[in-house]
């Protein structure tokens, strides 16, 4: 695959995100780890979730890091989400 390819996102289609593990609350916000699988592990990745005024909002989280366990990135990805929920809160939702 070239280069470009690999920037652009040419080449093999992306893999779908591997099945979603349980989620998990923390502090009003719901967490559910969505690590995607690549080449060399699975990349981290999370959905937050919280009810804001009756609607619930959704941010996706997905980090360059690649852990090479499924267990491990789930686990990793539940701790990045919450520390973005502990730096910035609702404002992941603007």
């Amino acid at each position: 695959m070239s280069l470009f390819s690999k920037l652009f996102g040419g080449g093999k289609p992306k893999a779908e995100p591997e099945a979603e593990a349980e989620g998990e609350t923390y502090e009003g916000f719901r967490i559910f780890p969505t690590p995607q699988s690549e080449s060399d592990g699975f990349r981290l990745g999370a959905r937050i979730e919280k009810e804001v005024d009756g609607e619930v909002k959704v941010h996706h989280l997905l980090r360059a890091d690649v852990i090479r366990s499924l267990e491990e990135a789930q686990a990793f990805s539940i701790r990045k989400a919450k520390q973005v929920i502990d730096e910035q809160g609702e404002r992941i939702f603007r």
